[in-house]
């Protein structure tokens, strides 16, 4: 997926658990797993927002975006 988050670097560098980032933003632990780890399919704002305020950053400090690998073309051999 091109879009991913960046929540590890922040929380090392905020020296923050998960735990505590879950309890401050009104989050459960389990889905703000499924957020770090990239599972999740969405985001709402007011959750990023949240999460912004408390790691003191910017939307773009959370999410990240890379360019996907060109898939290999199996019919051009």
């Amino acid at each position: 997926m091109p879009v991913f988050v960046k929540l590890d670097a922040l929380l090392h560098d905020r020296r923050m658990t998960m735990t505590e980032l879950a309890e401050r933003i009104d989050l459960t632990l389990a889905n703000l797993s499924i957020l770090k780890t990239g599972k999740a399919k969405a985001i709402r704002f007011a959750t990023l927002e949240a999460i912004c305020r408390e790691l003191d950053c910017q939307p773009g400090d959370v999410l990240g975006y890379r360019e996907t690998a060109p898939e290999s073309d199996d019919e051009s051999r």
